[in-house]
């Protein structure tokens, strides 16, 4: 049987202890989503095509997007979580970023050009899944998912759901569009999706200390990498959670879900949304200890991926937190933590941005 992250593990573990009655239940939202999907096959070329004509005006109108990063040294990690620290001190070489997270456009441009289809959107291997029905596995995502009361924060499965039908165009079920939303990051793309739009485009994922070089932007060793204060001059300058987590997101920053791209002020290096907002894959491998033994010269991860909290299951870095990280629950917004996710999995908090060498 194929080794999952957390995540996809307990969600999909439903399709194994369920009872006759809840198999059905399931069975019905199966049969829902595939009527819905053949019904709307048509709308959703017409809606590629709009999408990816948005994308071309908005190309042509500007520069490619991109903000060059003058290499350099600085200090990586913090002290707060076990898995990044050592702080220690490495040298990057220059290279260009995309000034903010892939758009819903973007990669419908990419889509539309290259006919690629997303693991969340491929069949499931029943080879995979030993004694689950075939009816019931179904392609879908992880989908945040509020619970209607407070809950204890020991038990994500009280707000995470495995949603079929949910994919990038359909970020939070069948049901959902990104129709109005092409200026939003792109979600519910794993890292071999990222990877695949990286690579069409002629650039790649970042490497993890790339990444926060270019989040610190030449400041001190900060708590949060825009600075000192959570809210500086009274203002969130993030799309984070506020509120009680996970049912009750007051929005005090304008968003409960992910902003577009801009809305928030970009850092001295002119680089939007590196905190907050959508999680961001990273290229590197992730081990808890790798920071111990980490190259000091333009590391590029480990050569083998760890997670003592799920042995055997291959996960790549993600790094800047997002619209549902609080200072309550995963506060991994604070400059210099890390993420961390299975190659294949997704999810509607999870995107990514590209970088490309001189």
């Amino acid at each position: 049987m194929k080794k999952y992250s957390l995540i996809v593990a307990i969600i999909l573990s439903a399709l194994y202890t369920a009872s006759g009655q809840e198999t059905k239940a399931v069975a019905v939202t199966t049969t829902t989503c595939e009527a819905m999907c053949k019904a709307n096959t048509s709308k959703k070329a017409l809606l590629l095509q709009s999408i990816e004509k948005k994308s071309k005006e908005n190309s042509a109108s500007s520069s490619d997007g991109m903000v060059w990063v003058e290499g350099g040294d600085f200090n990586m990690g913090t002290e707060d979580y076990p898995d990044a620290k050592p702080v220690h001190k490495v040298s990057v070489k220059g290279y260009w970023i995309d000034e903010h997270e892939v758009t819903n456009a973007q990669f419908a441009a990419f889509v539309a050009a290259t006919n690629y289809v997303t693991i969340a959107e491929r069949p499931l291997n029943p080879a995979d899944y030993p004694g689950v029905p075939l009816e019931n596995l179904v392609p879908g995502s992880a989908v945040f998912v509020p619970p209607t009361t407070k809950v204890s924060l020991d038990n994500i499965q009280q707000w995470w759901q495995y949603v079929p039908g949910a994919s990038w165009q359909h970020p939070n079920g069948p049901e959902s569009s990104i129709e109005g939303l092409e200026n939003n990051p792109v979600v519910q793309v794993s890292y071999l999706d990222a990877k695949a739009y990286a690579e069409w485009a002629g650039k790649r994922l970042p490497t993890e200390a790339e990444w926060e070089f270019a989040a610190r932007a030449g400041r001190k060793h900060t708590k949060y990498y825009w600075g000192q204060e959570l809210k500086p001059n009274g203002k969130w300058a993030a799309n984070i959670f506020q509120g009680t987590f996970p049912n009750n997101n007051t929005a005090e920053d304008g968003f409960s879900d992910s902003a577009p791209v801009k809305s928030f002020p970009k850092n001295p290096l002119g680089i939007y949304d590196l905190e907050g907002n959508v999680w961001e894959w990273c290229n590197d491998l992730y081990r808890d200890d790798y920071y111990k033994t980490s190259a000091g010269d333009n590391p590029k991860g480990p050569s083998t991926s760890n997670d003592p909290e799920e042995p055997g299951v291959e996960k790549h870095v993600q790094r800047g937190g997002s619209y549902l990280c609080s200072d309550q629950y995963c506060i991994r917004y604070v400059a210099g933590s890390r993420g961390k996710g299975e190659t294949t999995s997704a999810c509607n908090h999870l995107g990514f941005r590209c970088v490309k060498d001189k």
